[in-house]
């Protein structure tokens, strides 16, 4: 998940508006993907293979029920993938992630601040029966390790740092190049990954980016000497450590959630226990001050006109942290294929609307292996 914050607009109008924004509900079309803008719209036409999307995402149907659907009569019947968990070793940290699906092209999912890869637990089984599927836990987050900060002469927690543990990821674990699913903060990773290493990256999928509204660069220069003030106040003071016990209960997690859900009913107990559990473990309080204090490094504009590999945007239509009126912005840069709106969901579509995210993320892998 991202932080909230209050918007602040953009460079929309130094964009040029040379991409159309979509819908998850595309009328169909009937031509092969043989230019860019057919490509485009096959993608979404409901042709691509496993591109048939929902029109919307109900609020009467819980999540749960659209994925165990009970099979047509007389269809077949094959169990999806179980996901299984292991340990990676990076720079003698253990590293937790979880993997599914024994063929195909490789797909690592990258969660957002303040998660892990229990977040896409309705997304790896599905999308792992086409496709060898990969979650990881970033240092600093869920089951993997959480060194102190404060033991390195300069910053540990960056884009940089978790964009170089996802590239040895895919060099020693998944041992091939992969797409790159990411949701909210997981975005900036994926694309900082596909900067470094562009050989390692064959595509991004990035959902609900975070816009990084806190950045040092979005504020008005009366207002970064208080930032400062604030971040040396959470950092450095027992300020910081009473905020974040204050956060980490089941109460104020189930709240944060349901305001970055639009449909609340997926806001379940079992979500919440997810998200909080490892937050409890020591060291994670460190970790989160770190980041919620971290205004530098790179924007999403500045890393998407780096990125030579295709790239799909899709965006919930109801996310109240980043604003799906500032994320179409991103649609302009040259390696954006397409926007693509998800309707009726919020800030996590990968969690809250897995019917519409599995089916996308399916199309896009299959027109570029």
């Amino acid at each position: 998940m991202a932080c909230a914050a209050s918007p602040s607009p953009l460079p929309v109008a130094t964009l040029p508006a040379r991409r159309r924004s979509t819908t998850a509900a595309v009328p169909a079309c009937h031509y092969p993907p043989s230019s860019r803008l057919s490509r485009r719209s096959w993608l979404l036409s409901g042709n691509a293979p496993g591109a048939r999307l929902r029109a919307e995402a109900s609020k009467a149907d819980p999540v749960e029920e659209s994925l165990a659907a009970a099979p047509p009569p007389n269809a077949p019947s094959e169990p999806l993938p179980r996901p299984r968990t292991s340990t990676w070793n990076w720079k003698g940290y253990n590293i937790r992630y979880q993997y599914a699906g024994t063929s195909g092209p490789a797909l690592v999912l990258i969660h957002g601040f303040g998660a892990n890869s229990d977040h896409w637990r309705k997304n790896i089984p599905v999308l792992a029966t086409e496709n060898r599927v990969y979650a990881i836990d970033l240092i600093g987050y869920g089951y993997s390790d959480k060194p102190n900060p404060r033991e390195f002469e300069e910053s540990f927690y960056t884009f940089e740092t978790w964009g170089e543990q996802l590239n040895k990821f895919c060099a020693e674990v998944v041992k091939s190049d992969a797409f790159f699913i990411c949701n909210s903060i997981g975005g900036l990773v994926g694309l900082q990954a596909a900067v470094m290493e562009p050989q390692t990256c064959k595509g991004i999928v990035l959902l609900d980016i975070s816009l990084r509204m806190l950045h040092i660069s979005k504020q008005p220069w009366y207002g970064k000497p208080f930032i400062r003030s604030f971040q040396n106040l959470l950092r450095n003071t027992v300020v910081g450590k009473l905020f974040f016990n204050a956060v980490a209960t089941p109460e104020s997690v189930k709240n944060i959630l349901s305001q970055c859900y639009h449909d609340t009913s997926a806001v379940t107990d079992e979500l919440v226990q997810f998200i909080l559990q490892p937050g409890l473990d020591p060291g994670a309080v460190d970790v989160f001050l770190e980041f919620i204090c971290y205004s530098g490094g790179p924007l999403p504009e500045d890393l998407l006109p780096m990125v030579k590999c295709p790239v799909l945007v899709a965006w919930g239509e109801k996310d109240p942290w980043e604003p799906v009126e500032l994320g179409r912005a991103y649609g302009s840069f040259d390696a954006v294929e397409d926007f693509v709106v998800l309707p009726n969901v919020g800030h996590c579509p990968q969690d809250e609307a897995p019917q519409l995210v599995n089916p996308l993320v399916e199309s896009f892998v299959k027109l570029h292996s």
